[in-house]
Order: C-alpha cells, then structure tokens, then sequence
C-alpha cells in the first residue's frame, strides 16, 4: 500500500500533479480536510481493498491550522505502522504566482478571508510551514510548464525505485538563482569556460565537442571526482534512513556547459552504479549564454 500526500501554494501545479497521478492508476482525492485524513487512511490505505493499494490525496492551506501541524506526526505514525507514505510539496516563486492568477483571472482560496494576493500567499506559506518541513519531495514548478511537471511526477514519483532515493541531477544557471528544491548544491564557476572558446560557444554540456574539452581540464577531472566520492560517501547513510529523494544540483554562470557537461557525467556514473538516475537541465531549454 502507498499513499501520497500532494501539498503546495495555490498556483504551484498540485492541480497537475494529482491529475498525472489519477492517469497513473492511483485513487486520488483532492481538498480532504486534513482532521480528515486518519478515518480516510482506515477507510481506504490500511484496507486491502485493490482499489486503495495506490491513494493519493490532496491537502491545501484551507484547513485548521493545529490539523495541518498535525500532518508530519501522522506521516511518521503510517511509516511506524508499515503503510509507505510519500509527502510532496509544490511550490513557485511569488513573482509566478502572481503571474499565474493574473493569467487565470482566478481568486485565491485564503482571499475568500479579506485578504489581498500578496497577503494570501504570505499567509498560506505560513498555514503550510508544517507540511512544507516534513516533505520528501519538493518541486519548484516556477520554470517547469505542465508537460515537464506531469513527466516528473511520472519520472520522480510514480517509477521512484523499490529501494533507495529517486536521484536527480540538475544544472542551473546562477544568473537564475540557484534551485529551491535542492538538497545539496555545487558550484562549477572555477571551472574553464568552453564559453571562451569561439567553436564551442554555441554548443552545450552535451555535445561531444564540449565534454572533450572538459575531459582533458584537470580541474574537471578533479571537481567531478570529488563530488562523486562525497556522495558515494554518504548515499548509504541516506539509504540507510530512508531518504526517499535526493536532488543534486550543479551551477555554473549561464547553465549551458559546465553544470550540463557534469550533471550528465554524474547521472551516468550512478545510474550504472546505483540503480536509476535522472538528470535535469533547468536553463539549458532557453539556451542562454553564459
């Protein structure tokens, strides 16, 4: 049996992510009160009823606020009890919220209490704090359109491995600000810049060009192996306590070479020697020069 509890700010994609899961063969239900969840748990997830051996459901900021800082206590007691439990979170930047409801025409639910937007999402940020602490999975849907989110709940929550965490490298451009859901976070900066060089300026990481460039830097060589040692280091302690997500994000100026040539090199090496290993490139779509 498995449960996933989809959270997040109003706007940020949890719509998606609950319709992606119902595609995908799970029992979803979305807006349950959160003082709801242990009779809807008994009735469904602790059953075994085959209609419930995959439940999701959906919980937003529209509840008492002592039931949603009840959410991580409940999780806790489902994984004591041997029912596997998932929470995941979804957020975006304010300027995107914005952005969205402006876009939509939509009001947000907390604005039903008076407030305005910028007041309702300061306030939901506040009512989730507890859920946002206790989750597994955080997804910043601030650059990801709907085909992209739908792939990486297919991707990172549904064909998540039996055992061990759901790896992800991801490159960035720090001209963009690093990730928000990134759990540890390296900066490639010092490396040499293929960008300097006319014939690979307008390549990425992934062109062959490219990587043999890198491949011959010492410095390259050097900055991914010491990476991949610190995480071989600690990747059995995660295991070990039940990590069920790891995301690993690699920087450089402009996301176009240095943090794409590395993120593609350390999921290769880790999808051959850990198991599944996706890789990311948040800024390379827009193929911005560094």
């Amino acid at each position: 049996m498995r449960l996933v509890i989809v959270s997040g700010l109003s706007g940020s994609g949890k719509s998606v992510a609950l319709n992606m899961l119902e595609d995908l063969d799970y029992y979803c239900v979305d807006n349950i009160p959160a003082g709801l969840l242990p009779g809807f748990i008994a009735y469904t997830v602790r059953t075994s009823e085959p209609a419930y051996r995959l439940t999701a459901v959906g919980v937003d900021a529209r509840n008492r606020p002592e039931d949603l800082a009840d959410v991580p206590r409940l999780v806790a007691e489902l994984r004591r009890s041997g029912i596997g439990c998932d929470v995941l979170f979804l957020r975006a930047s304010n300027d995107v919220l914005l952005k969205r409801f402006s876009e939509t025409r939509r009001r947000h639910p907390l604005s039903r209490e008076g407030l305005g937007l910028q007041e309702a999402l300061e306030q939901e940020h506040r009512l989730l704090a507890p859920v946002a602490t206790a989750a597994d999975l955080t997804i910043d849907t601030s650059q990801l359109s709907v085909h992209d989110l739908r792939e990486m709940i297919r991707e990172r929550v549904v064909e998540r491995p039996v055992t061990g965490p759901s790896l992800l490298f991801e490159s960035f451009a720090y001209r963009h600000g690093v990730p928000d859901d990134a759990d540890f976070v390296f900066d490639a900066r010092a490396l040499p810049n293929p960008f300097w060089e006319p014939s690979l300026r307008d390549l990425t990481g992934r062109d062959a060009p490219v990587a043999r460039y890198l491949d011959d830097k010492e410095e390259a060589a050097t900055f991914l192996a010491d990476i991949t040692a610190f995480l071989e280091r600690w990747l059995p302690s995660l295991v070990r306590s039940n990590r069920s997500y790891l995301t690993v994000a690699v920087g450089c100026t402009g996301g176009q070479h240095r943090s794409v040539y590395l993120a593609e090199k350390l999921a290769s090496h880790f999808n051959a020697s850990f198991g599944q290993a996706l890789v990311r490139h948040r800024d390379l779509a827009s193929r911005r020069h560094e």
